[in-house]
């Protein structure tokens, strides 16, 4: 079976192309290389491509007949979201749908998305199930939504057959050392801890510190980004075995506040964290925590890297391989 992956040169993206590959799937990996990194691209079959061209997507399936589509790239950061809604509507919804019509034209009615617990907004319970009411609280939550509502509308008049996965906080590198976490500029809590530790011009900023929480900042349920990406390949495998269409969320039904999660890193690494308390970001919510016994039952998915600890020693060892004067 072969899979397109786009965006498969990013964090996720290329975690999840490893677990493909581990798997038994061929991959080919469609990304334009705007965020993507070339280093940490597994395998061959590697298209430099931009979504955003109906020709260019039409060449990738021209050129690689494929069995399956797993959807990661877009854009992905809220505060940017915010100020610039016009670039996010229409970079993350003309990609998707020029990638979705030129499936269609190719005959190919299997697909993963990568979606994300910002569909849910300010939660009114957690943990969070699957059949929350939809609010997303910023423009980058809201393109995520429009894009599972299309999915919705294809699969009901084409046929098609997708599973939304909807994460929660990725962490954590590739325990075998070959990827991990490259975004610039970061705005993931524990890369940047670890980079403050690691640069001499990098301050670490947490933002807020009133929220309601008991230490005052606010609560995220973290998840192995070798365990989200395992997640991917097991959903891919049940759709094609025969799995209904539907959304899944993708967390460890647990949450850390910012104070633990940096306690913790200074147990992990043995160095102290000094930061700055900054306001609360527009959008934040004070706790995300994610309900995963759909994942379990439908899935049959159990993360193995995803308690703190782990996440944090594997992405110091990412993070100081590449930081060797750190």
């Amino acid at each position: 079976m072969r899979v397109l992956v786009t965006g498969g040169a990013g964090y996720i993206g290329s975690h999840t192309v490893k677990a493909l590959h581990t798997a038994g799937f061929e991959v080919v990996v469609f990304d334009n290389f705007s965020t993507g990194h070339r280093e940490l691209v597994m395998g061959r079959n590697v298209i430099e491509g931009d979504l955003m061209s109906k020709h260019e997507v039409r060449s990738a399936f021209s050129e690689f007949p494929c069995d399956a589509v797993m959807h990661f790239a877009s854009l992905i950061q809220v505060g940017e979201s915010f100020r610039d809604p016009q670039r996010y509507y229409t970079a993350n919804l003309i990609s998707s749908l020029n990638l979705l019509d030129g499936m269609l034209e190719a005959g190919i009615d299997t697909f993963i998305f990568s979606s994300s617990a910002a569909v849910y907004g300010d939660p009114e319970d957690v943990p969070i199930l699957e059949t929350h009411p939809l609010r997303p609280a910023n423009p980058y939550g809201q393109t995520k939504y429009f894009v599972e509502s299309i999915l919705q509308d294809y699969a009901r008049a084409y046929g098609l057959r997708f599973i939304s996965l909807r994460y929660f906080n990725a962490a954590g590198a590739d325990p075998g050392g070959e990827l991990g976490e490259l975004h610039e500029p970061e705005t993931h809590l524990i890369p940047n801890i670890l980079r403050s530790l690691l640069e001499k011009d990098k301050t670490l900023e947490i933002f807020g510190t009133d929220f309601p929480t008991p230490d005052g900042t606010a609560v995220r349920d973290y998840i192995h980004v070798s365990d989200l990406a395992g997640a991917h390949a097991l959903a891919l495998q049940k759709l094609l075995e025969g799995l209904e269409s539907g959304v899944i969320n993708l967390g460890a039904n647990h949450g850390y506040s910012v104070r633990e999660v940096i306690h913790k890193v200074e147990e992990v690494t043995g160095r102290t964290v000094e930061y700055r308390e900054g306001p609360r970001r527009r959008g934040d919510v004070p706790v995300l925590l994610a309900s995963k016994a759909r994942a379990e039952k439908w899935l049959g998915w159990r993360p193995r890297h995803s308690d703190l600890e782990t996440m944090i020693r594997t992405a110091w060892e990412w993070h100081r391989s590449r930081h060797p004067r750190g």
